[in-house]
């Protein structure tokens, strides 16, 4: 922990410099001191720190208790208080509003890269506690829109999209929602329905991506692959297999893309993807 050295000889000409309030600055360095040692504290560090007697330092230490910036222990250390944590709390949720930002303008980019290089349409879809909801997506250069539209939720059942989410996500989480949509459409042989589902939902988990071929519209195929954040993640890799389990993933944002056979043909489906992840790649993505 650094020493505050020569600090209390430096407030004085801040003060006549820049019309500050002292004590007020000797109280907030009393508080740097708490900060940077990151535990409770003797009052004589603390004083030693500051280069202040422990008598005067103690004034400032009760004055920061009553605002609840700071706290004094049963053992009689003093430590950081619940406002110091509250403020802490807030800057965590402002980095990852800002996080957030950052990698849907990422996604952003990545889309419209993936739509110059492929001439097929790109949607963004993230996971809600509903499904996968599209949240952007891009038009091709055709005079045939085939996007689905911002704000719509994909089906588990019959989408490239449902199918990637789906099988990173656990059988408490998906089962319900996907005999929903069965039962929604009366179909038969739910069970049976169910252990074919889970057969495709290893199928995704085992190759990283999942792909139809007419499912949702004839003639139009589509090819989804997972969003990976390194710095963001805490689970596995979804593509190390030896370390896939459905217990430790945790998908949040995917990306898929559209096109008509010609555009997106099933049989050069490895090499669109390998393009489609070259992409993702040079913006930390997968």
């Amino acid at each position: 922990m650094p020493a505050a050295e020569n600090l209390i000889e430096n407030l004085p000409t801040m003060n006549k410099n820049q019309g500050g309030v002292q004590s007020l600055e000797i109280g907030l360095s009393i508080l740097d001191v708490l900060i940077d040692c990151n535990e409770p504290m003797m009052l004589k560090d603390i004083a030693q720190a500051m280069q202040m007697h422990p008598a005067k330092c103690h004034r400032y230490l009760v004055s920061l208790i009553r605002k609840h910036y700071a706290r004094q222990l049963s053992d009689g250390r003093y430590g950081l208080g619940d406002r110091v944590h509250a403020m802490g709390a807030l800057g965590a949720m402002g980095q990852t509003a800002f996080n957030q930002n950052n990698i849907l303008n990422r996604l952003t980019h990545i889309a419209n890269e993936i739509k110059d290089n492929l001439n097929c349409g790109v949607q963004i879809a993230k996971w809600f506690s509903e499904g996968p909801i599209i949240i952007q997506s891009v038009e091709p250069d055709s005079a045939i829109s085939i996007i689905t539209r911002i704000g719509s939720r994909m089906p588990l059942t019959t989408s490239a999209t449902g199918h990637l989410f789906a099988s990173y996500q656990p059988d408490a989480i998906i089962k319900p929602l996907v005999i929903a949509e069965w039962q929604a459409k009366q179909e038969p042989a739910i069970t049976e329905k169910w252990q074919h589902f889970n057969q495709l939902r290893a199928k995704v988990r085992t190759q990283g991506y999942a792909t139809v071929t007419g499912d949702m519209l004839m003639g139009i195929n589509a090819i989804t692959i997972p969003v990976i954040i390194p710095q963001l993640s805490t689970t596995a890799n979804l593509y190390d297999k030896d370390k896939l389990s459905v217990e430790s993933l945790s998908l949040e944002y995917a990306i898929t893309i559209i096109g008509t056979t010609e555009q997106l043909p099933m049989s050069e489906q490895h090499n669109v993807v390998e393009q489609i992840l070259a992409i993702a790649q040079r913006y930390q993505i997968v």
